[in-house]
């Protein structure tokens, strides 16, 4: 997402050939799975992703996300959900087209539809897959009766939802179920928005940026949350590792079914966060880590609780 939409200035141009670069360095140093969704641009973000995965498809695999129409421009726009089956599939066809690829390894509904039984949405979903346009499907932001009721229809893979130590709610009911029924999580925000690298200043939130809106990234609540950093930063002193790979390599730890999708426009935080993978941590870190105090505010402007992932 952040490649070319929702961080950063509002009037920025994306850079894309620095972004299609990124992500073939990424297949270089041994990532092999790629998250996008169709309303990042809106459009554009699997524009790019396309341009970059096309020559290494077989090497890779595609996630992306559907059933969130975005309304307006960049810096002023509003969100609504669709779960229609009628949109779920143009939304495939766009985006296949879009991927250059014939197939998407993850298809995911961004947020359910309040307004449409999930049971059709996942049969939708579950009809791609028997045509050959979807291998595996999930679900983002769904709590656990939603994901019962969407398993009965079709299995589901994965399901994506924030987690990282600035956001731990899925260790209460989803993760169980996820661990329970063989499925993976995709944690999205595994580092806090750019919060748990240490680097991320006030400043560095312009206007236009999508965090300027989020309560824990604003005013005061901005500098309490940034002393939970502080106490990553001394973990990682000891381990000999940046805040940044000991944010991920928590949840690496945590459990085998969870897959993080840290996001990055740089190569050099790109190849740090793959770093994480090599990072140890002793379970007196991790219980170091796990007792860190929850942040202060909430997640989403109480306005907009359906903003995006």
């Amino acid at each position: 997402m952040g490649l070319n939409w929702a961080y950063g200035s509002g009037v920025s141009a994306p850079d894309e050939k620095g972004a299609i670069d990124l992500i073939r360095r990424a297949i270089d140093i041994g990532v092999t799975f790629f998250d996008t969704a169709d309303m990042y641009g809106p459009f554009t973000n699997e524009e790019i992703v396309g341009k970059a995965l096309a020559p290494r498809r077989n090497d890779v695999r595609i996630a992306t996300k559907c059933g969130i129409v975005v309304h307006g421009e960049r810096t002023s726009y509003d969100f609504q959900r669709d779960g229609t089956p009628q949109h779920i599939r143009e939304a495939c066809d766009g985006s296949l087209k879009r991927l250059q690829t014939d197939v998407i390894d993850l298809y995911q509904l961004h947020r359910v539809d309040p307004n449409v039984p999930v049971e059709e949405s996942v049969g939708a979903m579950a009809e791609l897959v028997r045509e050959g346009k979807v291998r595996a499907i999930g679900l983002s932001e769904a709590d656990v009766p939603t994901l019962e009721r969407a398993a009965r229809v079709h299995p589901i893979t994965a399901v994506q939802s924030e987690y990282s130590l600035f956001e731990r709610n899925v260790e209460a009911a989803i993760l169980p179920w996820c661990e329970a029924h063989g499925v993976t999580l995709i944690a999205y925000s595994p580092l806090g928005r750019g919060m748990l690298t240490g680097r991320l200043k006030r400043t560095d939130i312009a206007d236009g940026d999508f965090r300027a809106t989020l309560p824990r990234y604003q005013g005061e609540t901005f500098d309490q949350n940034r002393r939970i950093v502080e106490r990553i930063e001394a973990v990682a002193q000891r381990a000999g590792a940046t805040a940044a790979q000991v944010a991920l390599a928590w949840l690496l730890h945590k459990t085998g079914s969870t897959i993080p999708i840290p996001g990055t426009k740089r190569i050099e935080y790109l190849e740090e966060n793959a770093g994480a993978a090599d990072v140890h941590l002793t379970q007196a870190d991790i219980a170091e880590l796990d007792g860190l105090p929850r942040p202060v505010g909430d997640r989403y402007p109480e306005a907009k609780p359906t903003s995006t992932a």
